[in-house]
């Protein structure tokens, strides 16, 4: 009895050893499978990434060298990490060729997992090994805020200050007697002698003026009003009343008159001679004062919206590079040059020492500041297609995210502003994001190409990527918004981006393309209003000028009825309004449908009514 249990020991301690044994060898296979599964890369042509094979090689198309894209096991796989269920399996040498079972694919490669994990992450992202980021030469750069200023450059034509141009005729025929200036370009004061002049009926006037003071009686009206008129006369003439006071004095009428300059400035017309014989109102000399001159800069058209009134403005001279002239914009005229397709803006600067002559031409910078503090992205971060605008995010570990943005106006130093997209602090890439896009590209085309769960797609033997077509879709694209201004005169007028309207500074608010339609279909029109936002209550049955300001009154329409082909009344439109000649009525700026008979506050927006026109 004892032997035989001790032969039962034995046989339970061989048992144990021959089951621990088999648990050994059958969990060594995994681990040296999954090790070995975990050394296994992907290799892609950088200049056709449709080409992918799991060894190194060249690319069959155009000879390069493959280089390493991704590991096909990740570490968490190696180190036994749950990473959830197999969804379907696909190919590395096809894209977009899947099979719900594993199996091999149309080249004869073995077809990989891919796991649930893996299609919860954001199917963007891309991952580049280190070696190939340096290969690559990606370089990134942050995300700042910063002032959002745009630096227009251009040229323009320094020309006189209108405002200070001078004529100088006569208001009666004569003779010169005497030129005083005789050079164009000589700088005279106000006060100084141009020129003497004979005229038989200024010589009169004299004669006339001197025979009423001569009068014996000072007492008597009938001459005090003679001579008020002879002393009129010669003003009329122009003759200042220190001339007229010496005539007086002396009693004995003059020859010749010297006409005077009449203000500070250079001779920049002469157009007579000594002994000339000139008419009323022919123009012998014009003077400028060229203390003050004008910069006609040409600016084109995508830039008008950023030129102010009152903007600081540089300009520099090619004579004087060392120097610069700082001036402001006094003036933007309202019309564009059909030839250049530029319009013009006057720009203002003070002359100490004339070095500012007109007839230069000057190189023109005027910068404005559009918000104090913004989202800025370099250029050369941003991959423009047409129709969006794309940037590469970098995230931590070697992955990199395209993402969609959108972008305001261009600012200084090549940086533009990020309406959407980013976030400050991200990282963007600069340089190297076209091999990135190229891969992205690739993703996008082997989600769509995908087909639905429990199917496989074999894709064609060509290697032209343009012959592989995405699978149907029934989702459409979602249509973007645009933004109007909510004021019934401006909704004419739509935005790509949100911010405030520049005719009135109401917020803009988004509306579909379908709201838009409703807004200004072309239907019944309910009023003429003003396009001024302070006398939009003036609601008008015909069209006509704004008795206000005088501006054309713009119609506001209703939207057409599906089904009526008529104009239901809108949101926006006017109510009937009681007639009344007892009471004023009051009505909202922004809410016309509110009408109220005593003045108040909207019951919507709480601003001030105002009267209506009767």
């Amino acid at each position: 009895m004892h032997i035989k249990l001790k032969s039962a020991s034995l046989l339970v301690i061989l048992a144990l050893v021959v089951a621990t044994g088999f648990f050994i060898v059958g969990c060594s296979k995994p681990a040296d499978a999954a090790s070995a599964s975990q050394e296994k890369t992907l290799y892609t042509c950088g200049m056709h990434p449709q080409v992918i094979q799991d060894h190194p090689g060249n690319c069959p198309i155009c000879g390069m060298k493959l280089t390493p894209i991704r590991k096909q096991v990740s570490q968490d796989m190696a180190s036994g990490t749950n990473r959830g269920k197999i969804l379907y399996y696909k190919s590395t040498m096809m894209p977009g060729e899947t099979s719900p079972k594993p199996g091999k694919d149309s080249m004869g490669m073995d077809m990989v997992p891919v796991y649930e994990t893996q299609a919860a992450a954001n199917s963007s992202e891309i991952e580049v090994d280190p070696v190939t980021i340096q290969n690559m030469n990606i370089q990134t750069t942050p995300v700042v805020r910063g002032p959002l200023r745009r630096v227009i450059r251009t040229v323009g034509t320094i020309v006189y200050n209108e405002t200070t141009l001078a004529d100088v005729t006569t208001k009666f025929k004569g003779w010169i007697e005497k030129l005083d200036v005789d050079a164009t370009g000589q700088l005279v004061h106000r006060g100084e002698p141009l020129f003497d002049i004979y005229s038989p009926d200024l010589y009169s006037a004299e004669v006339e003026y001197l025979l009423t003071l001569n009068q014996s009686s000072s007492k008597d009206s009938g001459a005090l009003l003679l001579r008020e008129t002879a002393a009129n006369k010669l003003k009329f003439y122009d003759i200042s009343q220190a001339q007229i006071a010496e005539l007086g004095k002396t009693g004995q009428p003059r020859k010749t008159l010297q006409i005077l300059a009449p203000i500070d400035g250079f001779v920049i017309e002469k157009n007579i001679v000594q002994g000339q014989m000139v008419d009323a109102g022919m123009k012998l000399y014009q003077l400028a004062d060229l203390g003050i001159v004008w910069v006609y800069a040409q600016i084109y058209e995508q830039d008008l919206p950023y030129i102010r009134l009152g903007q600081e403005a540089v300009v520099k001279l090619d004579s004087m590079p060392d120097r610069e002239f700082r001036g402001r914009v006094t003036y933007v005229y309202p019309n564009v040059d059909e030839k250049t397709r530029t319009a013009r803006v006057r720009l203002e600067f003070e002359n100490p020492g004339y070095f500012l002559k007109p007839g230069m031409f000057v190189s023109v910078q005027i910068t404005s500041e559009l918000a104090p503090s913004v989202l800025l992205v370099p250029d050369s971060a941003v991959l423009r297609s047409g129709e969006k605008n794309t940037v590469f995010v970098a995230l931590p570990g070697g992955k990199f995210d395209p993402r969609t943005v959108g972008l305001g106006p261009e600012a200084e130093h090549d940086m533009y502003e990020v309406v959407s997209g980013l976030q400050a602090g991200e990282r963007v890439v600069t340089s190297g994001q076209f091999m990135l896009d190229s891969e992205s590209q690739l993703r996008e085309a082997i989600q769509k190409m995908r087909g639905p769960s429990g199917t496989t797609m074999k894709m064609p033997t060509s290697t032209n990527m343009n012959e592989l077509k995405p699978a149907s879709s029934t989702n459409a694209e979602p249509e973007g918004v645009v933004y109007v201004c909510p004021m019934p005169a401006h909704v004419s007028i739509t935005y790509d981006h949100p911010g405030n309207c520049p005719i009135c500074g109401m917020a803009l608010v988004p509306v579909t393309p379908a709201e838009l339609k409703q807004l200004r279909p072309g239907g019944k029109v309910l009023y003429y209003t003003c396009p001024m936002p302070e006398h939009n209550y003036i609601h008008e049955d015909k069209p006509g000028k704004c008795p206000i300001c005088g501006m054309t009154l713009i119609p506001v329409m209703a939207a057409p009825d599906a089904a009526t082909n008529s104009a239901p009344p809108a949101t926006n439109a006017v109510p009937a309004v009681p007639k009344t000649d007892a009471k004023q009525l009051y009505t909202c700026p922004m809410h016309p449908q509110v009408i109220s008979d005593k003045p108040g506050k909207c019951p919507i927006c709480e601003m001030t009514l105002v009267p209506m026109k009767k």
